[in-house]
């Protein structure tokens, strides 16, 4: 684990943490995130500061890109705050990179995580067949010019979460990011990544240090 807190060092809210934007993954929806926005909740976040949404996962993550592109836009303008973190599960991470990389101002966001993303591709999207499905497959057009150069571009802190036992990101390290902080977690399955205590408290502390 790189960069992480110490429990002792363990973050809560304060008025200069950022707002965070949640982006859910294929197949699924801001429900995703239940777990994890009563978390922050608890943790002081105000419900104002926690932003979940729904969209078409059978669309192109660079489509999708432009959705999460202006889901920033209105977390900033109703909170008034000049960055944002980004927490995506699964293929969310593919549209958000995708918005780093092509889209985003580098004053709008200040950390990235990826629980579990597909970010070099995995096997389980061989057997779907939409736009978003072929963009995860391994060796896909759309993820060789997405880790084209830089893996980890711009003024962006990033930081990856996968798991041995994952079940769905095959292979299961596709998730790691050269450049990007990448931790491997316990041996929890894919949508576990979102619930697990242990590793809510790592993002958590991640993203407020």
């Amino acid at each position: 684990m790189v960069g992480l807190p110490t429990p002792a060092q363990a973050a809560s809210y304060t008025s200069s943490s950022n707002p965070i934007l949640f982006v859910h993954g294929w197949n699924s929806s801001a429900s995703t995130w239940d777990t994890m926005i009563s978390r922050f909740q608890a943790n002081g976040w105000p419900s104002s500061h926690l932003r979940a949404f729904s969209y078409n996962t059978s669309q192109s993550n660079a489509t999708t890109a432009q959705t999460v592109s202006q889901e920033v836009d209105k977390l900033l303008a109703a909170t008034g705050a000049t960055k944002v973190d980004i927490i995506t599960h699964s293929m969310g991470g593919l549209s958000s990179r995708y918005y780093l990389k092509n889209l985003a101002s580098r004053g709008k966001v200040d950390r990235w995580v990826s629980l579990g993303g597909p970010n070099h591709g995995t096997s389980s999207a061989n057997t779907c067949f939409s736009t978003a499905c072929v963009e995860m497959r391994v060796g896909s057009t759309f993820l060789n010019t997405l880790n084209s150069g830089d893996e980890t571009p711009g003024a962006f802190t990033y930081g990856t979460w996968w798991s041995s036992c994952d079940g769905v990101i095959n292979p299961a390290d596709s998730t790691v990011l050269s450049g990007a902080n990448n931790t491997k977690t316990a041996c929890v399955s894919h949508l576990s990544l979102t619930t697990d205590a242990t590793i809510y408290g790592q993002v958590r502390d991640y993203v407020n240090p």
